[in-house]
């Protein structure tokens, strides 16, 4: 079928450039208005026709880029223009429409739509699909020391802590933890026989637990002996504190 106007198939259905078909059918009249005085025959914009914006350069120094306005139009909208101008033009587009019709609407090109549709879904699930397997496998250090800690009922020390904080890029000794964990109201830092034991705020989120000792001294008195040990839930809570921080950094 040989081409008298181009026809855009990006859309869900084929459609034709306004100015195109109006300087097609050889319309007098200023595309605006001749365009404006189709639309009064019912035509709706987003159903019938798009409004496409498009930059195009000029000869004015002044004003070297100006907006051009353009329509694409349905074909059932096409061929109803070329009805309504009532000329030898107008019948010849209006066939030609009826033919793209057709054409879009037999058995061979709906088989296609349809193969073109399977193909892409298939390629979007398998993007995500990747997609997902990339962010797993970007979690599954996480996941396994969360796991490994959250299935250990062990309490560990918080020089021990600074040592898993080193295996996970963070830099920093257990004295230095000790200070930081002081300064950020993790644990007492005033001097006395709380000194280093946690807070209130950290006890009550479950970071901390302290573990006493009985000692028996040689002239038989006893004293116990505190020592604040890191939970579970503690050493996931500032492995991710501490990881977050350095990625904002």
């Amino acid at each position: 079928m040989l081409e008298l106007i181009k026809v855009n198939y990006e859309n869900e259905k084929p459609t034709v450039s306004g100015r195109e078909l109006h300087e097609a059918l050889e319309i007098k009249t200023k595309y605006a208005d001749w365009f404006e005085r189709m639309c009064e025959y019912g035509f709706a914009e987003n159903t019938d026709f798009i409004l496409v914006s498009q930059k195009r350069e000029t000869n004015n120094p002044k004003n070297p880029i100006t907006t051009l306005t353009d329509h694409q139009l349905t074909i059932q909208m096409a061929k109803e223009i070329c009805m309504l101008q009532r000329n030898e033009k107008g019948k010849q587009f209006r066939q030609y429409f009826i033919k793209v019709e057709e054409m879009w609407n037999s058995p061979t090109m709906i088989m296609k739509r349809a193969l073109e549709f399977a193909n892409s879904e298939r390629l979007r699930l398998q993007t995500e699909l990747e997609e997902k397997d990339k962010r797993i496998e970007e979690m599954k250090p996480k996941e396994i020391f969360a796991d490994s800690v959250t299935a250990s009922n062990n309490c560990i020390l918080i020089s021990e802590l600074a040592k898993i904080l080193k295996q996970n890029g963070v830099e920093m000794g257990a004295r230095r933890l000790f200070a930081w964990l002081r300064e950020n109201g993790y644990l007492i830092k005033r001097q006395g026989s709380e000194y280093n034991l946690p807070t209130q705020k950290s006890m009550e989120l479950g970071l901390f637990e302290i573990k006493e000792t009985s000692i028996t001294h040689s002239d038989g008195h006893i004293t116990i002996s505190k020592t604040t040990k890191v939970t579970g839930k503690g050493q996931i809570y500032f492995i991710n504190l501490f990881k977050c921080q350095i990625a904002v950094i």
